[in-house]
Order: C-alpha cells, then sequence, then structure tokens
C-alpha cells in the first residue's frame, strides 16, 4: 500500500533532511560557518512553496546574502558589538536587499550574525554561499519538476506579499528605531540575544508589510513559537550535540510549533538553529528571546496604533 504525505508534510521532511545534510557536511569538514541558521527558514518555504516569491529568486538567494555576509564580516573586524555597530549593520544590509530590489530578507540574518556571534573570518561569507548555493540549486529543479501552480490561496497571496521587497521606505524609521533601542538594551544587559539576527528578519516583513503582516491578529503567537523553537535548539544541541540528528529534530520541532500555532513564520525556524553555532548555548537564550520578540511585538503594535491607525481615524 502506497502512502500520500501532504505537501507540507513532504516539505517539513525535506527541509529537515537538508539541514541535516548541512549539519552533517559542517561536522564532516570542520566548518561550523556551513550551518547558517536561516537555512532552515529558507528550505522549508522555498520546499514548501516552489513557485513562491524566495523559490522565484535563486541568484538573489546566492547573491543577497554574500554580500551582507562581507558586509557584516568588516563591520564585526572593525568594531565591537554595540547599537551603533548592530544599527551600521542592518542599515547596510536594507540597503543592499532596496539596492538590489532582492526578496531575500533573511540575508539581514546573514550580516548581522558575525556582530552577534563574534566571528571575524573572512570565510564566512562563502561558508554560508556553499548552503544557499545547493538550496538555489535545489529551487530551479524543484520548479522544473513541479507543474505550474493552481490559482493562489489567499495564504500564498499574503506569503508573497510578505516576502516581497518593500516599495515605500515610511516604515524604515520607526523600524531603525526599534532596532537601535533593543540593540542598547541588548548592550546594556549582556544579552546579546534580545536582538537575535531573525528578529531583525521578522521585524523587518513586520514593518515593511503592516497592512498583510498575518500574525498581527494574534501577536501572543510569535514569541511564543519564537520562545518554544529556542527552547527546542537548545534542547537538543545539550542531548545530541550540535549535529545532524540535532539539527533534523530542531526543524522538526519548530514545523511542528508552527503548525498548531497556524503561523507562517519562516524565521523562526532559523531561531531553533542558533543554537547550532552559538559557544555555549543555555536557558539564558530562551529567555532573552523570549523578551527580545515581545518587546518588538509592543513596539510595533504601538507604532500601528499611535503613528498608523489612530491619524487614520481622526
Amino acid at each position: 500500500m502506497r502512502i500520500k504525505f501532504p505537501p507540507a508534510a513532504k516539505a517539513g521532511l525535506g527541509s529537515a533532511l537538508f539541514m541535516g545534510l548541512i549539519a552533517f557536511t559542517a561536522h564532516l569538514s570542520g566548518i561550523g560557518l556551513l550551518l547558517f541558521p536561516e537555512l532552515g527558514a529558507l528550505s522549508h518555504d522555498i520546499l514548501k512553496r516552489p513557485h513562491g516569491t524566495w523559490a522565484n529568486a535563486p541568484l538573489m538567494l546566492v547573491l543577497t546574502p554574500l554580500l551582507t555576509a562581507g558586509m557584516g564580516i568588516g563591520i564585526t573586524r572593525h568594531m565591537d558589538y554595540g547599537a551603533l555597530s548592530v544599527l551600521l549593520d542592518v542599515l547596510a544590509s536594507v540597503l543592499v536587499i532596496s539596492a538590489s530590489r532582492s526578496p531575500i530578507a533573511p540575508a539581514i540574518s546573514a550580516g548581522l550574525l558575525p556582530l552577534v556571534l563574534g566571528v571575524h573570518s573572512w570565510w564566512y561569507p562563502p561558508a554560508i554561499t556553499f548552503g544557499t548555493g545547493l538550496l538555489a540549486l535545489l529551487s530551479v529543479i524543484q520548479r522544473r519538476l513541479y507543474p505550474p501552480p493552481p490559482p493562489p490561496t489567499a495564504r500564498d497571496v499574503v506569503d508573497d506579499v510578505m516576502e516581497r521587497t518593500p516599495s515605500a521606505l515610511g516604515w524604515l524609521s520607526p523600524f531603525v528605531l526599534v532596532v537601535t533601542l533593543l540593540a542598547g538594551l541588548a548592550q546594556w544587559t549582556g544579552l546579546r540575544f534580545i536582538l537575535f539576527p531573525p528578529l531583525v528578519v521578522i521585524g523587518f516583513e513586520m514593518f515593511a508589510h503592516p497592512q498583510v503582516c498575518p500574525w498581527v491578529a494574534r501577536p501572543w503567537r510569535l514569541p511564543l513559537a519564537c520562545a518554544l523553537s529556542a527552547a527546542a535548539g537548545v534542547g537538543a544541541v545539550g542531548l545530541f550535540g550540535a549535529g545532524m540528528g540535532a539539527a533534523m529534530v530542531v526543524m522538526a520541532l519548530g514545523i511542528i510549533v508552527l503548525h498548531l500555532l497556524d503561523l507562517h513564520a519562516p524565521p523562526v525556524l532559523a531561531v531553533g538553529m542558533l543554537p547550532m553555532v552559538m559557544p555555549h548555548p543555555g536557558w539564558a537564550f530562551v529567555a532573552a528571546v523570549g523578551i527580545g520578540t515581545s518587546l518588538f511585538i509592543v513596539a510595533f503594535r504601538l507604532w500601528q496604533t499611535v503613528c498608523v491607525r489612530w491619524p487614520t481615524r481622526r
């Protein structure tokens, strides 16, 4: 008897296997930088939506993270971690995305990760390109194998809009302000992961597309999903080490969390992968993730209420 799996289950299994392969390659080669956390978010969305926005941009999938990673290394080699360096890093990455019209928002994380983790090696940009290159090749092959999609569902339309490059810049000032404040809080408390790299990606998508942001209606889901994904990452690394098994378990648990919360937020999967590249992941990371995500959501809702909705109502 042949068992048929739904497309979402196939995508989940495929992305877990992909991240397991990347983790295995990183362990076998001794090049830990190969394990770029945002590959978890990118692989799941591309495999789940083979004709989606990210899947339709294989060239940008390779080039955008490469450029932002290079700038991130340059900033990290010349500046210490702090609100100013984080702001410069994020602005440089946003400039690359806007100038190139790239839809690959996770490239912001590629630029910020070296600063947060203290990575100074110029091998970092080509190392993450190994994974994004494989994923780009996989997306091209997949699009040729899959027939043209049926008319998109309402959720597909929202997901595609969320992943597109924003056309206006009215959102940039409040976004930059929130990033600066959280970076200052992270510097003051010593908890750098209050502003963890995937959170900046989430904030970018959230502020740039406030009208269609899918988690605005029930904002509590996002901090919960991020905290649970972070806990899965810390627990898996503690049990199995930062290897193939842990990567696959973290991806599977993250996908289950997103399914149970009915939330499409691929960067949440990257949160769970962060402990795989951290020197000493602990439960303080989970607390920092919960605090940072909650504060970002509060700031976003405040901006919507005071600066967007209230003047409109008047």
